[in-house]
C-alpha cells in the first residue's frame, strides 16, 4: 500500500512539474501572425491580452470561448469604441462550452467555419499545458495550434490553484478519452 501511494505522489508531482513548466510567451512584436485567436475565459488577464494580439493585427479573428449565454461583447470589452483598429465583426462569442473540453470542441467548429488555417490558443500560463493537449486531442492535425500563456500574476496563484490544475491535468486525457 505504502508503494501504490509512493507512486502515486511520483506521478503526481511529475505531472506538476509539466503544469509549471509551460513558458512565458513571447512579445507581441515576436508573435507571429495566425489566423483565428482563441482566448479562454475564467482568468483575469485573458480577455484582456486576446484583445490586444487582436488591436495589434497579429490575429484576423478573435473567438471568445466559454462566454455565459446571455453575455454582449460590449459588456466583456466596454472599450472597444476607444479601439478603432478592431472590427467588432472580427470577434466571435462561442456561448456553448462550459469547460476545456468544450471550449476545445466548440472552438473548432468555429475555427472551420471560418476557416481558419491556423490558431493562435491563449489562456493562463497555469491552464495552458492541459488547454493545448485538450485543443491538439480535438483538433485535427493539419490545423496548427500556437499557445500564448498569459503570465498569471503571482498574487493570484495559490497552492491549491496550482494542485488543483494539476489533478484536472492528470484527470483529462481519460475524459478526452471518454467523450470521444
Amino acid at each position: 500500500m505504502a508503494s501504490l501511494l509512493l507512486v502515486v505522489i511520483f506521478c503526481f508531482e511529475q505531472e506538476k512539474r509539466k503544469v509549471l513548466s509551460q513558458p512565458e510567451s513571447p512579445l507581441l512584436d515576436f508573435l507571429p501572425e495566425t489566423d483565428c485567436g482563441v482566448v479562454l475565459t475564467g482568468s483575469p488577464g485573458r480577455l484582456r491580452e486576446a484583445f490586444e494580439v487582436l488591436g495589434q493585427k497579429k490575429i484576423k479573428r478573435l473567438i471568445i470561448s466559454g462566454v455565459y449565454k446571455d453575455t454582449q461583447l460590449h459588456e466583456i470589452f466596454p472599450q472597444l469604441p476607444f479601439y478603432p483598429e478592431i472590427d467588432p465583426d472580427s470577434i466571435i462569442l462561442e456561448k456553448i462550452s462550459g469547460s476545456t473540453y468544450g471550449n476545445a470542441v466548440q472552438s473548432l467548429l468555429v475555427a472551420e467555419a471560418l476557416k481558419c488555417k491556423s490558431v493562435l490558443l491563449m489562456t493562463s500560463q497555469l491552464h495552458m499545458y492541459r488547454a493545448l493537449r485538450t485543443f491538439r486531442a480535438r483538433f485535427p492535425p493539419t490545423l496548427p495550434i500556437t499557445p500564448f500563456a498569459i503570465v498569471n500574476p503571482v498574487k493570484e496563484i495559490g497552492l491549491f490553484d496550482i494542485y488543483f490544475e494539476t489533478l484536472k491535468s492528470l484527470c483529462y486525457p481519460v475524459l478526452n478519452i471518454v467523450l470521444g
